[in-house]
């Protein structure tokens, strides 16, 4: 398309023909979510949910603030100002391609180290929900008791110095200080990170936070705040030179376009203290059984994608498409999410596990979504512990096969120690790059040392069977490569053995 017009609110109206654009106006809108952590996930997923109902002239008082609590946060802060907060979704399916532009964030706080801004809007009285979507690491969950990491530096920082917070967390603390002081009323802390029970995560850190300064405080948070857990789904790429490149093929000049798959899920628990938009209305889902839903979310899909993601980079394979149209990561991702994982996940409401594993394929396989390998396999200590090993101790438990979760570790050990199959490095990619990169290192001559070091596993180095087809899987992977240990897990002629304890024969 030869002309290209440039993302503004001025120029809704010149949108190309086919593109969809807002139905109502900036001036018609008032906010009452702050949002913290926003990136393209967000913009096509809790911000789309609220711009539909804005469509129908519904949630108009809940426009939304977008924040950010990292430097980097300052970046995606001026790409969006710089177009009035608009974005252009950009709808990947194998049937077609459409877009769309939305409205409902208002504003883009500055990013700040005392987080002033952030706390100021908080604690205004007409902000009633913060959501957060600031990756499933970003709760200072202590690996060994599962609380809150007091001895972390970010914590420690913020529990001396409360009114000068660094975390999204220190933040919400301080602004409920205010709110409490001032009578405005407690807020909404809604997390839409994928982590089991993360209504109760966040909940844990905000309380647990405010009580190492101010323990009334704490009280009073825990009292009156309510922090619904809930389950999101949408595979939503990054964004690069295609996919701004995508947005110019519609003729929109947009910095910072999302693309996203056609599929939407959100289920929430409907406990909100100061209020809600009527999301349900917009294809959400209010359930008492969030539960079910999260774990068979987080269990197939999250977990499925760390089954072919560290396998995926390691043979060079740049997309998650890619990775399903291998033929043996794709059988590999069927033969262990139906066997290894599917046996532990309760079936959700309207969907069978198995019928659930068949739309995930689908999804991953879809070539119009570019969803790199390397976003996946990114924060692996954060998705194995939270994805992968709930799993293998279901499955140490019940006694069921073990061997092909093994094998995913194997795969992301090899991933750690920074070199594909081809010779080409791997750049560090996770918040404990330089520990699991050591670790894998000296897993080279003695693989239990990756069970020992990582923090991920716990106890599981002292578990024989997993400790046996770990180190196992890993010789088989140093003598044969990737490629061919997938394989052997996929002809499996040794299951009977696998499930025994013994190891897969090299």
């Amino acid at each position: 398309m030869d002309e290209l017009t440039p993302l503004r609110l001025s120029n809704l109206d010149r949108m190309p023909a086919g593109v969809a654009v807002p139905g109502y106006a900036r001036a018609d809108l008032t906010p009452g979510i702050v949002h913290i952590g926003l990136g393209n996930f967000h913009r096509a997923h809790q911000a789309w949910f609220t711009h539909r109902l804005m469509q129908s002239r519904q949630a108009l008082d809940w426009a939304i603030i977008g924040a950010g609590v990292r430097p980097g946060d300052g970046t995606m802060r001026a790409r969006l100002l710089a177009q009035d907060c608009l974005s252009t979704l950009i709808e990947l399916d194998p049937a077609g391609k459409s877009a769309e532009v939305t409205g409902a964030m208002i504003d883009f706080l500055p990013v700040e180290p005392d987080n002033a801004a952030l706390i100021a809007r908080m604690a205004a009285p007409e902000i009633r929900i913060v959501s957060l979507t600031v990756t499933e690491g970003g709760y200072y969950i202590d690996p060994i008791t599962g609380g809150l990491d007091v001895a972390h530096p970010d914590i420690h920082h913020d529990a001396a110095h409360p009114e000068t917070p660094r975390t999204a967390f220190g933040a919400m603390v301080a602004a409920l200080r205010l709110r409490r002081a001032r009578g405005a009323g407690p807020f909404t802390g809604l997390c839409c990170d994928n982590l089991q029970g993360n209504g109760a995560i966040l909940r844990q850190t905000v309380v647990g936070l405010a009580r190492l300064s101010d323990p009334a405080l704490a009280d009073w948070i825990d009292a009156n705040c309510s922090f619904p857990s809930s389950m999101v789904d949408c595979i939503v790429p990054a964004t690069g030179p295609r996919e701004i490149a995508l947005a110019r093929g519609f003729g929109i000049d947009d910095a910072a376009p999302v693309t996203h798959e056609r599929f939407r899920q959100w289920v929430i628990e409907d406990d909100f203290c100061a209020g809600r938009p009527d999301w349900d209305r917009a294809g959400a889902v209010f359930s008492d059984d969030v539960h079910l839903y999260e774990t068979m979310k987080i269990r197939i899909l999250n977990g499925g994608h760390q089954v072919i993601g560290g396998a995926g980079e390691l043979l060079g394979l740049g997309t998650i498409a890619a990775a399903m149209a291998h033929d043996g990561i794709r059988a590999m991702f069927r033969k262990l999410l139906r066997e290894e994982i599917a046996p532990h996940v309760a079936p959700a409401p309207g969907v069978s596990v198995s019928e659930y594993i068949g739309l995930i394929e689908r999804r991953f396989a879809n070539p119009e979504i570019v969803d790199t390998t390397r976003r996946v396999a990114f924060d692996g200590s954060s998705r194995h512990a939270g994805f992968i090993v709930p799993s293998i101790r279901d499955g140490l438990r019940k006694g069921t096969a073990v061997d092909g979760l093994a094998l995913v570790s194997v795969l992301w050990a090899r991933y750690c120690a920074g070199m594909r199959e081809d010779g080409t490095p791997i750049e560090a990619n996770d918040p404990l790059w330089p520990v699991l990169h050591a670790a894998a290192l000296t897993a080279r001559s003695r693989p239990e040392a990756w069970l020992e070091r990582v923090p991920v596993y716990g106890d599981l180095k002292d578990a024989p069977r997993f400790a046996r087809a770990f180190c196992a899987w890993y010789e088989t992977m140093k003598a044969h490569g990737v490629a061919a240990a997938i394989a052997r897990y996929v002809d499996d002629p040794q299951a009977v053995r696998a499930r025994a304890g013994a190891p897969p024969r090299p």
